[in-house]
């Protein structure tokens, strides 16, 4: 009998301490626009925070909101310790409360799309003139202000609705809710087979610098570098190029704040208003 209790007792005593040391591991919250639904964001970017969690040090969590307005706010707020947010949001929360660059994807301009149902007759913009057209959120970048900006160009009248991610807007288009919708090639790209089947792509903007991966503000130049780092070196491995090839990255490059001058000087100011 007091050897049993002298084993649980030990038992107690290993659970305890290896206990001790997980906790006492840094943990990083990353925060992942949701474009798309959070399991399938989960899905995607999981094994990635798992690799960078393993290359760094740290255990860095994935995070994301249940829509881009809620995710806007957790990022003002500065929920989140790393964040994966659209171009335009980081020029907004670069300022406010002053995020940092730290990577972005290679090789790669971002560019919007529209979608209209495969057996659709339309043929260009302006024949969505009187039409409800579908698109993630106000401040979704390339899946919504752009494609807004050049219907207005072109003089087409419409009513955006908007369906809180970029896969909502391809199912819904898809099944007939509104002849055509906002998006982006990659989230396209990734959306279920059976959805992106019943789609073409009616039309493409022209590029920007694509989405940021950034800081808080408060992170420390250790804990920076050796994320940064750990992106970067993602490169460098098959099995790291494998987990971006997943998200349709070529790779990942170190990022400067200057880089999204091109998206500043476009003067957006759709969420001005949160950083009064």
């Amino acid at each position: 009998m007091k050897n049993h209790l002298l084993g649980f007792v030990l038992a107690t005593v290993v659970m305890s301490a290896s206990s001790v040391g997980i906790g006492a591991q840094k943990t990083l919250t990353f925060g992942i626009v949701p474009q798309q639904a959070a399991s399938k964001l989960a899905t995607l970017w999981g094994p990635i925070l798992k690799h960078l969690s393993e290359a760094s040090g740290y255990d860095i969590v994935f995070q994301t909101a249940p829509d881009i307005p809620t995710f806007e706010r957790r990022v003002l707020a500065g929920e989140y310790d790393i964040a994966y947010m659209n171009p335009y949001h980081f020029t907004v929360f670069n300022q406010r409360p002053g995020y940092r660059a730290m990577a972005r994807q290679s090789e790669k301009r971002i560019k919007g799309i529209i979608v209209v149902r495969k057996d659709s007759p339309l043929t260009s913009l302006v024949e969505l003139d009187g039409s409800k057209l579908a698109f993630p959120a106000p401040a979704a970048f390339a899946a919504s202000v752009l494609p807004r900006s050049e219907l207005n160009q072109q003089g087409v009248h419409f009513e955006p609705m908007y369906v809180s991610s970029h896969d909502s807007v391809y199912r819904s288009v898809a099944k007939g809710l509104f002849p055509a919708g906002g998006g982006i090639q990659r989230t396209f790209d990734n959306v279920a087979p059976e959805v992106r089947e019943q789609l073409r792509v009616l039309w493409t903007t022209k590029g920007y610098t694509p989405h940021a991966i950034a800081a808080h503000p408060a992170m420390d130049a250790d804990t920076f570098a050796r994320v940064q780092q750990a992106l970067l070196g993602m490169n460098d491995s098959p099995e790291g190029r494998s987990l971006l090839a997943a998200i349709k990255f070529k790779g990942v490059e170190k990022a400067a704040d200057t880089d999204w001058d091109d998206v500043r000087a476009l003067q957006i100011d759709l969420l001005a208003d949160m950083l009064k």
